[in-house]
């Protein structure tokens, strides 16, 4: 087992890479392992890599998700530390997150960007404004006070890495990770780093609204999954409503003239009633179950620290 692991998911950044591994082999101590993953890059990432003194290894399913999913069950280590390979995130920092995995065992660092230089270093609008909105909805759903929701720069735990189900396929996956570690009570500590904007001639593989509208979807599946009373309840509240809204009228009229003047409306506004009655059930059921899977998933902490000794 590795006493740190870098781990460095890559795709076509023959341009970075190199300086990437070489940083961080100099701010870490000898015995740290650095694992370059290529994911079907078409550069000289992997010829730079291993130049650099990196592991390569590689992962055909296309997509970061993927990739750190592969990481996560291949490499065994005391400490993880997650980084991308573009060269936007400052090796000097590494030692520090990884101290706090090991000393004050913290499940997962977050590299803060956004307390610090994101905003300024950061030419893209819509990126620092979809990052506001992420970390304000997760914090206000979760009632977490995590900083920086996307960074892609992490530091794990042996039993965060080996309890954590990779679900996404693609950048969504920070998004996961973060709204996993608040909902299953792990220890989250935020460190803010510098960040810089990607070297000349370094192209992000990041799609402002495609990626983003992907995050957001992933935001609204996991608070299905995790919090199921209060969004099922959420829906039932906006049904009921509805439902008495049309209704009020008709009993009204009734009230009025003793006839009912729209029947096909009162029926379905009946179903409507019924139909959110059921869905507030539906997100009781849940909610029990989540429970019991809580339970499971503390049992599954406790056989991964055994599995670490």
């Amino acid at each position: 087992m590795d006493k740190i692991a870098v781990l460095i998911p890559c795709y076509n950044e023959g341009k970075t890479i190199r300086k990437v591994v070489s940083d961080f082999k100099l701010h870490l101590p000898p015995e740290a392992v650095i694992y370059v993953y290529n994911n079907n890059s078409t550069d000289n990432t992997v010829d730079e890599a291993l130049a650099a003194g990196a592991t390569v290894r590689s992962e055909y399913m296309q997509g970061k998700g993927n990739v750190i999913r592969r990481m996560f069950r291949e490499i065994d280590a005391d400490c993880y530390i997650m980084v991308d390979g573009d060269d936007t995130y400052p090796a000097e920092a590494a030692y520090d997150m990884a101290k706090l995995v090991l000393e004050k065992k913290v499940d997962m660092v977050v590299g803060d960007r956004l307390s610090s230089t994101y905003f300024t270093e950061n030419k893209r609008p819509f990126h620092n404004f979809g990052n506001s909105l992420v970390r304000f909805a997760i914090n206000r759903i979760f009632k977490s006070d995590i900083k920086d929701i996307m960074t892609g720069y992490r530091a794990f735990s042996y039993e965060f890495v080996k309890t954590y189900p990779v679900l996404s396929k693609g950048f969504e996956i920070e998004t996961e990770m973060t709204i996993h570690s608040v909902h299953r009570n792990m220890y989250v500590d935020n460190y803010v780093i510098d960040y810089r904007d990607r070297p000349e001639g370094s192209v992000s593989k990041l799609n402002t609204y495609s990626d983003g509208m992907k995050v957001l979807r992933t935001i609204v599946r996991l608070y299905r999954n995790y919090k199921p009373l209060s969004f099922f309840s959420v829906i039932s509240v906006i049904m009921a409503a509805v439902s008495v809204g049309f209704v009020i009228p008709i009993f009204v009229t009734f009230a009025n003239t003793g006839e009912v003047p729209r029947f096909p409306t009162l029926i379905v506004c009946g179903f409507l009633m019924i139909t959110s009655i059921i869905t507030f059930i539906a997100g009781l059921i849940l909610e029990s179950l989540l429970q019991q899977d809580r339970s499971d998933f503390e049992f599954k902490l406790q056989q991964a620290s055994y599995m670490k000794k």
